[in-house]
């Protein structure tokens, strides 16, 4: 849990700080207008103009806690990724529409939790153990700086029901402040705030400020986006379509289709190397899997599959991540990183694998994982029962289920991902990073080594389950910081992985032994989602906008499903209407039948990938592309 002192505009308050300083106008102001004006508030405690970018991490962690966000590092890592050089106030905007404002309730349920005696205070000694050891880990020096204040802290313990209530404060006074400054100052007020202009409520209500085109690709055009009747137009009565394309594909069942890949006659005298992997599915939605750099030291025949990992699973309970589809994308490093050229993908299929055989000259090659999103979704049905994690014996000895013991053996197999039975540091340290955040250094994995069973300076599995077991007796048989780990890792509360695909990639070679090597484990966009522009449009079925002929939707099929990318080769934006409503047995990776997506000038994005509901019966993809004016 990590703790700002210095935030400064919880929205809790939002109304009553505005109706003691109404705004000069003859109407009150709408919820959308609230909003816009303590968003505003915020940007200007840290910027000079809301015209300003923000343009580093501390930035916008700094303009959140402002907004009364108390943002982890996890939550500021997914906005600002290593391609991200700026984001402006209409990005901030979406943020905040996002991230929910810390209340005073969370704060007290936080703290509450270490209250032992429910007396209001806890223990300096608990506190730090709570904040240095748990979740998002403070420093002692951050730490002390919360006991140091003399009116929240006495006789070695600290008061959190008087913090929670200075923090609230706080955040109300900043916020008035900020906002009375916004009313005297007429320059401030009449500034264009990103592309929400404040004006006259007499002439017209202030409009919905525009997201940026990097932001509306990454949120699935939310702003378009039907979340009512699909019958209904998602768009005004005022806008009008200009010209529109349409694709009808009928496909038939593919369970009973014969196979289209099979390994060549010679494979057994090949050599191979293999990894593991895995696609986790995000809070927002968005997919993120480990990537690879795999190296062919002459040239080579390759032959290449991609195929959900077969765990141990109870009898009788299917496991849902083997429906889910899985690609790999191989693109060729020239020269650097940053330019790399597409060579191929898995596009043949035997039952659940997907491969690939051709020839690859020497070289370096990224290996990019992919999954459509159509099956990896948020899971909507309710867990009636939650699983039993730990229990004690008749001594008081903490010991972990036998039912959790099965899901760290799974786990184990996942972040395992040379496939030895020992985790190294450099696999430890992926697990890591996706459970809580941050790495283990050297030092820490050698005490890791001294107290935990080790073989070859590895963890063992029994170590993996020992450390697991430390965990528990840490928390003292408190399982919310293992139920963390759980779900990072894709499971419910049922201990079913149903947020989650793990993956196992085999690659062989005639000539010489690849090389493998995990390098990342980020979200599946960038260069994955320009190498599938790429090979939609070296394969696919182009159509033109009638009247537009710098607007294109490509369309590309295979036998599992079917890719769509939209191209705009103009000097101006376009919005496009897309409309599934008449396909059959169909489901698409944005769980809607009509959206609108917007494509930058001159740039081409995925549009939506579409795959059958049920792959034993006849499917038909049929899309009506609708150019908005």
């Amino acid at each position: 849990m990590a703790i700002s002192l210095g935030s400064d505009a919880a929205f809790s308050s939002q109304k009553s700080t505005l109706s003691e300083n109404p705004p000069s106008k003859k109407f009150p102001l709408t919820e959308e207008e609230i909003f816009y004006m303590n968003c505003r508030a915020a940007y200007l405690t840290v910027f000079k103009s809301s015209l300003d970018n923000i343009i580093s991490k501390d930035q916008l962690c700094l303009a959140l806690q402002h907004a009364g966000r108390n943002p982890s590092q996890k939550t500021i890592n997914k906005y600002w990724t290593p391609q991200t050089a700026k984001l402006n106030f209409d990005d901030f905007c979406l943020i905040l529409r996002k991230e929910k404002p810390t209340s005073k309730a969370e704060l007290l349920k936080s703290f509450k939790q270490l209250d032992v005696n429910d007396d209001g205070s806890i223990l300096h000694t608990d506190l730090y153990k709570l904040l240095t050891k748990r979740g998002e880990k403070m420093t002692r020096e951050e730490v002390n700086a919360i006991i140091n204040l003399a009116d929240i802290n006495a006789d070695g313990k600290f008061d959190y029901i008087k913090f929670c209530k200075l923090y609230m404060t706080t955040n109300e006074q900043c916020l008035k402040t900020t906002l009375e400054k916004l009313e005297v100052d007429g320059k401030l007020r009449r500034q264009q705030f990103g592309s929400h202009m404040e004006g006259s409520r007499e002439r017209d209500p202030s409009p919905v400020p525009k997201p940026s085109p990097r932001i509306i690709r990454k949120t699935d055009q939310e702003s378009f986006s039907n979340k009512g009747d699909t019958r209904s137009s998602l768009l005004t009565t005022t806008r009008e379509f200009r010209t529109s394309v349409s694709f009808t594909i009928t496909m038939g069942a593919t369970s009973n289709q014969n196979s289209k890949l099979t390994e060549p006659n010679s494979i057994k005298e090949w050599q191979c190397v293999q990894s593991k992997g895995c696609f986790f599915l995000e809070e927002d939605g968005e997919i993120i899997s480990h990537q690879y750099r795999m190296q062919i030291a002459q040239r080579s025949l390759v032959y290449l599959t991609i195929k959900p990992l077969n765990l141990s699973q109870a009898e009788g309970k299917p496991s849902p991540w083997l429906s889910v589809d899985t690609a790999l994308y191989i693109l060729k490093e020239n020269e650097s990183q940053a330019n790399l050229q597409l060579m191929c993908f898995t596009e043949l299929r035997n039952r659940e694998m997907f491969g690939w055989t051709g020839e690859l000259g020497p070289g370096i090659y990224w290996l990019i994982p992919s999954t459509t999103g159509c099956r990896l979704k948020k899971e909507i049905k309710p867990i009636t029962k939650e699983a039993q994690l730990v229990y004690r014996d008749e001594t008081g000895e903490l010991f972990l289920t036998k039912e959790f013991r099965s899901t760290l053996s799974d786990i184990f197999e996942v972040i395992d991902l040379d496939g030895n039975g020992l985790l190294s540091l450099e696999e430890y340290n992926f697990f890591e990073l996706r459970t809580s955040g941050e790495k283990c250094d050297e030092d820490a994995w050698a005490v890791c080594r001294e107290n935990f069973d080790t073989k070859k300076n590895e963890l063992t599995r029994q170590g993996f389950m020992d450390l697991n077991l430390m965990e528990a007796n840490d928390g003292e048989g408190d399982p919310r910081d293992l139920w963390v780990t759980l779900h990072s890792m894709g499971y419910n509360k049922a201990l079913e992985l149903t947020e989650a695909c793990p993956f196992v990639i085999d690659i062989y070679a005639d000539k010489c032994k690849p090389r493998i090597k995990t390098v990342h484990m980020e979200a599946c966009s960038g260069q994955l989602e320009k190498a599938i522009c790429t090979s939609v449009l070296n394969k696919g079925n182009a159509k033109v906008m009638d009247g537009y002929e710098n607007i294109i939707v490509h369309t590309y099929k295979c036998d599992t499903w079917i890719t769509s990318v939209i191209e705009n080769k103009s000097d101006n934006k376009v919005i496009i209407h897309i409309n599934n409503e008449l396909s059959k047995n169909c489901v698409n990776n944005r769980g809607l039948d009509i959206f609108a997506v917007e494509v930058a000038p001159k740039s081409t994005m995925v549009c939506q990938h579409v795959m059958p509901l049920n792959e034993q019966q006849e499917w038909i993809y049929y899309c009506v592309y609708s150019l908005i004016s």
